[in-house]
Parts: C-alpha cells; sequence; structure tokens
C-alpha cells in the first residue's frame, strides 16, 4: 500500500506536534496528581483543557495546515472541540477503568491515553474536523 506524501506530512507533522500537546497534558496530569493532590479525574480534566487549546492551535496550523477546507475556522474549532470531548469521555472511561474498578496506579491511565488515543483523534480529525475542501 501506497501513502500519499501528503497524508505521510499529516501524519509526521501530527505526530511530533500530537508529542507535544501529550507531554503538555502528562505534565498538567502529574503536577495536579502531585503538587497540587487533586484526584485522577480531576486531573485529566486539567490535562484535558490545556492540551485541547494547545492541540487546535497548533493542528489546525500546522499539522493539517494543507488539508481541508479554511473557509469555516469556527466549523472546524467546534468539530475539534467535539472531537476532543469524544477522546475526553475515553480518557475517562481509561481512568475510571484502571484506577477505579482495576484499583491499579493512578498513573497508568497514561498508557492508553497517550498510545492510543492520538491514533483515534488523527483519523477523527483528518476525516471530519478538517476534512471536508
Amino acid at each position: 500500500m501506497r501513502i500519499d506524501n501528503s497524508i505521510l506530512g499529516q501524519i509526521l507533522r501530527y505526530g511530533v506536534s500530537g508529542i507535544g500537546v501529550a507531554m503538555a497534558y502528562a505534565a498538567v496530569f502529574e503536577t495536579a496528581l502531585r503538587v497540587f493532590s487533586v484526584g485522577a479525574q480531576i486531573a485529566n480534566v486539567l490535562a484535558f483543557l490545556v492540551s485541547v487549546t494547545l492541540g487546535y492551535i497548533i493542528h489546525s496550523r500546522w499539522s493539517f495546515r494543507d488539508h481541508g477546507a479554511r473557509s469555516e475556522p469556527m466549523r472546524n474549532m467546534i468539530r475539534f472541540l467535539i472531537v476532543n470531548i469524544v477522546t475526553f469521555a475515553i480518557n475517562c472511561l481509561w481512568v475510571w477503568l484502571i484506577v477505579q474498578q482495576l484499583k491499579l496506579s493512578p498513573h497508568l491511565p497514561l498508557a492508553p491515553i497517550l498510545l492510543v488515543m492520538p491514533w483515534f483523534s488523527f483519523w477523527l480529525n483528518r476525516q471530519w474536523t478538517f476534512g471536508e475542501r
């Protein structure tokens, strides 16, 4: 299977910027847990708010810069927010499952949040948020 260069560029830009956004998410999450001693779900909310803001700015201006329409920025912003609310809900599910149900470390939800969710988010954002021309 041949990957189009524009898609490869998007994947690479999304990956680089996604790593930065994920690092910001993890930093806020861990800081909230360790420094402010808040619960895992509160840390998750705080990390989400920071990462969704950074994510929209970076992904709309760089990751998907040559993809889709830019004539309706408000529509793109709302769609980006919807995609991130969906992924946030799934992240809450990871935290609930791993911490509350399995009684494991509150640090463990970072594994699926950082390793699985970025691929899901890329696909949704490419297809729906920034996908229409």
